[in-house]
Parts: C-alpha cells; structure tokens; sequence
C-alpha cells in the first residue's frame, strides 16, 4: 500500500518566519526547524441543514459545481471566522435557498474531508435540524443548481456526492431519527 502523503505536503514554508526548513513533526503539524513554530492541522468546521417539511420530505440540493457537481447534497457550508456553527447554518441556509431559519437543533457531527482547488479539507461537518416559517418560497442560489423536497425513505444515500452527508442521510433514515420528528 503506497504510503499517505502527510496532509500538509503543499506547505513548504514557514508561515510565521517564511523559512523553507518547515518539516513534519507528527501525522498532525509541521515545525520549522528555525524559529521552532509547530503548525497543527486541525478540521474546518462546515455546516449541513437538515429541513424537513409537514409531509416528512427533506429538502435536498442539487450541487453546482465541484467537488461531487451534479449529486445530491444537503444546505449548508463552512462555519465563517468569529460564526457560530448555528449562525453558519442559518446564514449559509438564506444565501443558499432564500429560506429564513426561525430555529436550529444540533443533530449529530461527521468527519468528512472536502477536496478544494486541488487540496483536501479535512471538516468536521455539524448537521443541524432547521425550521422556517414558510418552506413553499426556497430559490437555488449560491452553489446551488436545484432544490426539491424528497421523502426521508426514499432517499440513495448513495446519490449524494459527499461522503459525510451519504453517511447523514444514513442517520436520518434511521427509525431512530424518524421518531424524533414526529
């Protein structure tokens, strides 16, 4: 089995003193062999709005562009510096599909790693039940191509393009989930 290249592999210089001498130091951080700083990578926080409506259909997204473009996908993106992950959801739910958020519940988190420009994200993706007011007036934007309300059972998880949704949709299949919305 070839050998996994260290996460940080496109990191080549120090980010505090600009030295090239910036090397592993654990599966986690590089250190620089200068000025002694340790660079750890830790996951970025992302979002996924789970909306269901009064017929128990979950509102899915059609992804418009890469990674997965063309699979489905659930709202949501990265958490924003100084954003709270229930601050994020509602925030990426509005640009998204113009719905307005009136209550969020965490669910559950799965890690999950997201291949950007070329370089893969690792990201802790929180799922987040979300209600609105009115879930009739939802408009594709942003990073969106479609949307459609799908019955929880009848969803593939494997027609979703991004691992840590296929394996949320999973969850929310489960009998467990569905008891909880009732």
């Amino acid at each position: 089995m070839p050998e996994k290249e260290h996460p940080l592999h496109l990191f080549r210089y120090c980010p505090k003193c600009g030295s090239n001498h910036f090397v592993e130091n654990n599966f986690k951080s590089k250190r620089c062999e200068d000025c002694g700083f340790i660079y750890y990578f830790n996951p970025s926080s992302a979002t996924v709005a789970v909306i269901i409506n009064k017929n128990k259909e979950l509102l899915v997204a059609t992804r418009a562009n890469d990674p997965a473009k063309g699979t489905f996908d659930l709202p949501g993106g990265f958490v924003d510096m100084n954003e709270t992950g229930e601050e994020a959801v509602i925030r990426e739910v509005l640009e998204e599909t113009s719905l307005s958020i009136t209550s969020v519940k965490y669910l559950f988190s799965i890690p999950n790693t997201y291949m950007y420009s070329g370089f893969e994200v690792q990201t802790t993706d929180m799922f987040f039940l979300c209600n609105t007011d009115d879930d009739s007036s939802f408009k594709a934007h942003d990073d969106v191509a479609a949307l459609q309300f799908i019955p929880i059972g009848d969803l593939d998880p494997a027609l979703f393009g991004l691992e840590s949704v296929k394996k949320g949709i999973e969850k929310l299949r489960s009998d467990t989930f569905l008891l909880t919305i009732e």
